[in-house]
């Protein structure tokens, strides 16, 4: 190892020593539990700062550089990535401070496991081989699954880790016989091999089925349809800080993925059926989303649905094909991440130990009662549904004008079908917080000062960004 290795890949070790920090406190200091978030919420914030701050040291993205024997980037889009799934991850550290509390899962393992789905994350994002993505992927997932599980008491909770955990295996199965067949054809799993001679490999049936395969196993880690049974009883089933953590960082760092990968594909030519497939899963995953999460009564079950929708969202820029179409996917995942990060906050904050507040029909009147958060909210509903002027409006305005460009136009098309669609889910409940009487007296949960600056934060960042959205859009065109 080379010492520029050390010195590049410093937001890598923060985390990895963090974790390495955390397992010590734990086993050894005896108030480890009153230590560990506040250790893990700094650590996070160090990650991401530094991550941000060296954003322009691009190492490794022509293909001929990079650290690790050219195993990971540095710098670039690798490191807003960082930034993304760092600072996300402080404001689920916030959200988790007393909600783990009341809900009596306070265990120190819960933040390490935490920073170690964060690493497998970070992995993803940096990786310059299929090999590396691998490993974050499973890193990443593994924590998912002891998580989803983590309130061991709660059936609904150990049938969600069971669930992901089986359906997840198979997912890999396909993901690893797709690597297999990749290394097979190109004769190796670095992605600049891959992008080079993506046009000669076209006409290898070994090859395209090896790419399939792969976005395949991706498109499970995405929730995107058909592969996406698991994530409304995931959802449901896991702890809200989870479920958030697993809907936004999860996410992105799956989208991260298949922007490495989807270079390769676009080289392959015209006619280029994966963008078809790519156009046709999209479609179906935002009409399926949108539809379905109409009828949905428990509020994290329809946030689940809403995010296959989102999820179609996100692979209209896929399937364009374009550099507009990718500029999109990063801004559409930033403000979904902090978008979703405030909606699942505020259930956090609302339920208690009882389990009230998962259900719709508890935030009947809910603006009577607790303003504020009814007011909150609203706000992230409207943004979710992509009404101006949030992150939510012009995150899809960006992937429908990349759809347009690249003369998909039905893609665009049907992806305002599903927004409208998608508005009368998401109004139904501002409706019920405003316009009608409380149900019943369920009390709420209690407010901690934690969650309400992580979800103050989210929400800033959630204006911001549709106050200013060209200043994220031309720094990820610079980073592209």
């Amino acid at each position: 190892m080379e010492l520029k290795d050390l010195y590049y890949s410093i937001p890598l070790i923060i985390i990895a020593a963090g974790i390495l920090l955390e397992l010590v406190i734990e086993m050894f200091v005896s108030n480890a539990k009153k230590i560990l978030p506040i250790l893990t919420f700094f650590i996070l914030l160090i990650a991401g700062y530094y991550s941000l701050f060296t954003i322009n040291q691009k190492i490794g993205i022509d293909g001929i550089n990079g650290i690790f024997n050219g195993m990971m980037n540095i710098g670039g889009r690798a490191h807003l990535f960082y930034f993304l799934f760092n600072f996300g991850g402080a404001l689920l550290v916030l959200i988790s401070l007393n909600y783990i509390r009341k809900i009596e899962i306070d265990l120190g393992e819960y933040y390490i496991l935490l920073l170690s789905s964060i690493l497998g994350m970070m992995f993803i994002a940096g990786a310059r081989s299929l090999v590396m993505i691998f490993i974050g992927l499973e890193q990443m997932s593994i924590c998912f699954y002891i998580l989803a599980g983590f309130r061991r008491k709660n059936m609904l909770s150990n049938e969600a880790s069971l669930k992901y955990f089986l359906l997840g295996s198979f997912a890999t199965g396909f993901l690893v016989y797709g690597l297999a067949l990749i290394f097979g054809s190109v004769g190796s799993l670095m992605l600049f091999d891959l992008y080079s001679n993506a046009l000669q490999l076209a006409k290898n049936p070994l090859f395209l089925i090896g790419i399939l395969l792969f976005l395949v196993g991706f498109t499970f880690k995405i929730a995107a349809f058909p592969f996406h049974l698991w994530a409304p009883d995931v959802y449901e089933g896991a702890p809200t800080s989870v479920s958030a953590f697993m809907a936004t960082l999860g996410k992105a760092a799956a989208f991260s993925a298949l922007l490495l990968i989807m270079p390769g594909v676009t080289s392959i030519g015209a006619n280029n059926v994966f963008l078809q497939i790519l156009g046709v899963i999209s479609v179906l995953s935002m009409m399926y989303g949108s539809i379905v999460a109409i009828v949905q009564s428990d509020f994290k079950r329809m946030l689940a649905y809403s995010s296959i929708a989102h999820a179609g969202y996100m692979i209209i820029g896929l399937a364009s094909g374009n550099v507009n179409g990718t500029s999109g996917i990063i801004f559409y995942l930033t403000a979904y991440t902090f978008m979703n990060i405030g909606a699942f906050g505020i259930i956090a904050l609302l339920e208690n130990s009882e389990g009230s507040f998962l259900k719709i029909e508890n935030y009947r009147g809910l603006a009577s009662r607790s303003p504020m958060l009814a007011g909150l909210m609203a706000v992230f509903l409207f943004a979710l549904s992509g009404l101006p002027p949030f992150a939510g409006f012009f995150g899809k305005y960006y992937i429908f004008y990349a759809a347009i460009q690249s003369n998909q136009v039905w893609l665009a098309l049907f992806g305002v079908l599903s927004s409208v669609i998608s508005v009368y889910f998401y109004l139904r409940v501002i409706v019920l917080m405003y316009f009608s009487e409380p149900a019943d007296d369920a009390p709420i949960g209690e407010l901690s000062q934690s969650g309400l600056m992580a979800i103050g934060a989210a929400l800033v960042l959630v204006i911001a960004l549709g106050v200013m959205p060209g200043s994220l859009i031309e720094l990820i065109n610079l980073l592209n």
